[in-house]
């Protein structure tokens, strides 16, 4: 039985299970639909054994599908890295390098300084640089590497904690002359706060580490942190950013610390890249290239 089937069938089963239908599959690998329905049909088949449940408007894995899927999901891209490390010129530093990093002062200043300076050294070497802000999959999206920022979960990648982020909460003097300066953070509900996607705030004491959480609203919402700094600096409200992303404004005074007695934890800025026994040359050398950089 096993010797039957067909590897291919196996790769389309698989990215039929990541992308979530046999059109999306049938495009990915550039045949017709009907190619993809005879590799599961077949594969079905010499396995004696129903993988996909399909109706019209639904596609599901059976348990034996999952199953497969789980065991084989990971052994082809294990392939799929040997080849590319066997490939790899192991004397020239060449190829693509696809990344996705949060956007902001982060992804714009800190990251994008070290891949474009990466490139001047090394001119054979390509990079895709990606600024989306949903939570992108490494794997189905093709990623060679991701930034993130704050606490990681066990995803199966590995997951390298790359600095500290300072954070800070802000406003501008003519909003608190306004609207008064808060004292405690629960004092926050009855002021106007800026966010992204995060509405709790976390806050700890700096004598007595009493911690705190609080769930802020506004009038202004948006993932962009520029557009955040710029609400406040214009008197509209209470801002949580790192302190990276305004130290002009904080130096020349358009924006002061709201809290004299209360922190908020630092937050952590990682990279995060597949756990690869056979990694391309280029990787390897840029993930030392911007640890190197970034430690300086």
């Amino acid at each position: 039985m096993i010797n039957n089937i067909n590897l291919a069938d196996i790769r389309s089963f698989v990215l039929i299970a990541q992308l979530g239908n046999f059109t999306k599959a049938a495009e990915a690998l550039n045949v017709s639909r009907s190619h993809v329905s005879r590799q599961i049909t077949a594969l079905e088949k010499h396995m004696g054994v129903t993988l996909l449940i399909r109706t019209t408007r639904t596609l599901k894995l059976t348990e034996a599908g999952k199953t497969l899927f789980s065991q084989c999901n990971k052994a082809l891209n294990e392939i799929d890295q040997a080849l590319l490390g066997a490939v790899d010129d192991i004397e020239q530093i060449k190829g693509n390098i696809k990344i996705n990093c949060v956007g902001g002062y982060l992804g714009e200043n800190v990251i994008a300084e070290v891949a474009t300076k990466f490139m001047q050294s090394y001119p054979d070497v390509t990079i895709n640089l990606d600024f989306s802000s949903h939570r992108v999959d490494l794997i189905e999206d093709e990623f060679d590497i991701a930034f993130r920022m704050g606490k990681l979960e066990d995803s199966g990648f590995i997951a390298r904690k790359l600095m500290d982020i300072e954070m800070l909460t802000l406003a501008s003097p003519i909003y608190l002359q306004q609207k008064g300066k808060p004292i405690h953070p629960k004092d926050l509900h009855d002021h106007n706060c800026l966010t992204g996607s995060v509405k709790r705030w976390h806050f700890a004491h700096k004598t007595s580490k009493e911690q705190v959480d609080v769930m802020v609203k506004g009038r202004l919402e948006c993932k962009n942190g520029r557009v955040l700094i710029k609400g406040a600096v214009n008197a509209n409200g209470i801002i949580r950013v790192p302190k990276m992303y305004c130290n002009e404004h904080i130096e020349n005074g358009e924006l002061v610390e709201v809290f004299d007695n209360w922190t908020i934890p630092s937050v952590d800025f990682s990279i995060l890249y597949h756990r690869d026994r056979f990694q391309p040359k280029r990787l390897q050398v840029f993930l030392k290239y911007l640890q190197d950089t970034l430690n300086h």
